[in-house]
């Protein structure tokens, strides 16, 4: 058997970059990861214990209380109304499902995963576990004349993006939904940053909407047919350590992966799918999460453009997606020097190889001190 071939992790080239940053006598900044700091709420916390006494196997398709939350949170927060349990599924986090997703739909060798230009790096990894092929999809005519072999099987959205945080509005969702169903092409659409939108409203409100979901009417009309959402609770409410996300849309595609899934044993923690449940029915602890990453982009947005570089996109999610119009680990470097460390935007495909990664998930402390680092 051939062994599998995928990439270096793209993480472990930024040893010596950290290792620099951490020599600065004020210690490490580390912007280059978008994993939470800030406490799991108390609600969550609670529920999980509350459900700590689980002695028997739980459900791989969630519990009907479980699927009844995210359906109704889809209707409260994505205005997506009418899901039907068995059209949501509980995941390990959302990384195993961006992972695994073209295996359990089926893909092999011959196929394509059409991804973002500028893109996580799993969407491509996901494509390689299968033993398809990835290619990069950024517009509609980008793929050039289709045919049976040029034709990708899947196709991945992602907005907000990772990493520059860029909002595909309705009409361009509408314009790839009605552009798939017409050459049978799956489309799954990343969603995990939609409740971090900086954009104000058409009121004005700062409290932004929701980023419109690939499920959503105006996009899909009446049906979800060929459509996955794929959400994760990670950002949204400090869950990463819990692995709580979701998969959601197509009745028949839930149905075909929860039912390889249960094969596989890929199944949520019976005190986790509680907790879950519980967290996507408080808002209120989202409102927290939405007004402390706020306060810290204001902070550090100004203090990175002071510095030289210029941010685009940007206007959702955890990050700063900024350049120098220089090669990005030279920029790295540049700031590891000033104790702060970042992503090569080089992580994410051959289109961010000017481009750094700027995360807001670091305490205030820490936020405080990245902007008097960068200052002239």
């Amino acid at each position: 058997m051939t062994p599998l071939e995928l990439p270096d992790f793209p993480w472990d080239s930024l040893a010596p970059y950290k290792a620099r940053a951490g020599a600065h006598p004020g210690g490490i900044v580390d912007l280059s990861v978008g994993t939470p700091v800030d406490p799991t709420p108390d609600v969550v916390q609670r529920a999980l214990v509350d459900a700590a006494d689980a002695p028997g196997y739980p459900l791989t398709s969630g519990t009907a209380d479980l699927r009844a939350a995210i359906c109704e949170w889809f209707a409260r927060r994505r205005a997506v109304p009418g899901l039907h349990p068995d059209a949501v599924l509980p995941t390990i986090g959302s990384k195993e499902l961006v992972a695994w997703l073209p295996t359990l739909l089926g893909l092999g060798a011959g196929d394509l995963v059409g991804i973002p230009a500028v893109a996580y790096p799993t969407y491509d990894i996901g494509a390689r576990l299968a033993g398809a092929s990835s290619v990069v999809a950024q517009s509609l005519t980008s793929l050039g004349p289709l045919t049976a072999t040029t034709t990708p099987k899947l196709l991945w959205l992602n907005s907000p993006g990772n990493p520059n945080g860029q909002v595909l509005g309705v009409p361009h969702l509408r314009k790839v939904v009605e552009w798939a169903r017409r050459h049978r092409v799956v489309v799954a659409s990343d969603e995990c940053y939609a409740e971090l939108d900086w954009r104000p409203d058409e009121t004005g409100d700062l409290g932004g909407p929701a980023t419109p979901s690939i499920l959503h009417p105006d996009v899909c009309g009446d049906s979800h047919d060929g459509l996955l959402a794929v959400y994760s609770l990670s950002k949204q409410s400090n869950l990463a350590g819990y692995r709580a996300a979701l998969v959601a849309g197509d009745r028949m595609l839930v149905g075909r992966i929860l039912e390889l899934r249960k094969h596989a044993g890929m199944i949520m923690p019976a005190p986790v799918q509680r907790a879950m449940a519980v967290a996507l029915r408080d808002d209120a602890h989202v409102e927290v999460s939405r007004a402390t990453y706020r306060r810290r982009r204001e902070q550090l947005l100004p203090a990175v453009e002071a510095f030289g570089l210029r941010v685009e996109h940007s206007e959702a999610g955890l990050y700063l997606w900024a350049t120098r119009d220089e090669e990005c680990w030279n920029t790295v470097a540049d700031l590891a020097d000033r104790g702060i460390l970042v992503a090569p935007g080089s992580f994410y495909g051959w289109a961010g190889t000017r481009h750094v990664r700027i995360a807001l998930t670091a305490t205030d402390e820490r936020i405080a001190t990245a902007c008097g680092r960068l200052a002239p």
